[in-house]
């Protein structure tokens, strides 16, 4: 059982849902990672999404692909970004989770990649630009490392497939909650509160919802649905900011201490 697997049973212990954070890695340089890793640690994350700058994220809004550019005019990479998690593990205990598209994997080889980010600590990983059919090329190796393959679903994912795709994984299923790509909603899709319904209760591990979310009022509606949700664009805008008083807040609404993990 890794750090995922033993954070969402705590949080089935605590009767709590999980809040996890988006941060785009190199976005402020790379030098406040760990700092900014810790700060959400503490505010209360479950698990913290990392994010690597890509030049063509295709599920990235503008929010996050600003980031992505800031990141990359520092000079961002990911070797740099797997260097600086190694340093952050040393004090993070709660489950990291690396998401990047494809190309930067095969740019730094993929089993180099899945190699390095076993040895920095990372537990999970997300590619959203890789099909399950296609997953071969990585998932067995991720999995004979002990590092969880992040799968994602969408409103326009069959039933028959998600329940396919579901039972691929032990850490979480991300379940996205538009049709388009990141940022911040004032609304969502009149489908998406039955679907992650459908999807929860077909679903073998934990279900997460992501894209979009950014206030309590979403967060206390979806997740009478779904086991927590994923802040991305929100919580970007709020460091881009230094508003870290609005951040606390806005993560305090589930808060699972850190000293339970």
């Amino acid at each position: 059982m890794n750090r995922i697997e033993q954070t969402f049973q705590l949080l089935k212990e605590h009767d709590t849902k999980a809040i996890v954070p988006y941060i785009m890695a190199g976005d402020g340089g790379l030098d406040c990672l760990t700092e900014r890793l810790e700060m959400l640690e503490k505010f209360g994350a479950a698990a913290i999404e990392v994010g690597v700058p890509f030049s063509d994220p295709v599920a990235d809004g503008p929010t996050i692909q600003a980031a992505g550019i800031r990141a990359l005019n520092n000079g961002t990479t990911l070797k740099e970004i797997v260097a600086e998690l190694t340093k952050a593990r040393r004090t993070i205990k709660i489950p990291l989770i690396i998401m990047t598209y494809l190309n930067p994997v095969y740019a730094y080889g993929i089993s180099s990649f899945v190699e390095d980010i076993q040895k920095a600590g990372v537990d999970g990983c997300i590619i959203p630009d890789m099909p399950v059919e296609e997953e071969e090329m990585i998932a067995p190796l991720l999995e004979a490392a002990g590092t969880e393959l992040i799968r994602l679903v969408t409103l326009t994912t069959p039933l028959d497939r998600v329940k396919q795709i579901a039972a691929k994984g032990r850490g979480f299923l991300y379940t996205v909650t538009v049709k388009g790509i990141t940022g911040t909603r004032n609304e969502f899709d009149k489908e998406l509160l039955s679907f992650l319904q459908a999807v929860k209760e077909v679903s073998p591990i934990p279900v997460l919802a992501g894209f979009g979310i950014s206030n309590h009022e979403q967060m206390q509606t979806i997740t009478k649905y779904c086991d927590g949700v994923v802040i991305g664009s929100k919580i970007v805008d709020l460091l881009a900011e230094n508003n870290f008083a609005e951040l606390a807040d806005l993560m305090s609404i589930f808060k699972l201490k850190s000293n339970l993990i």
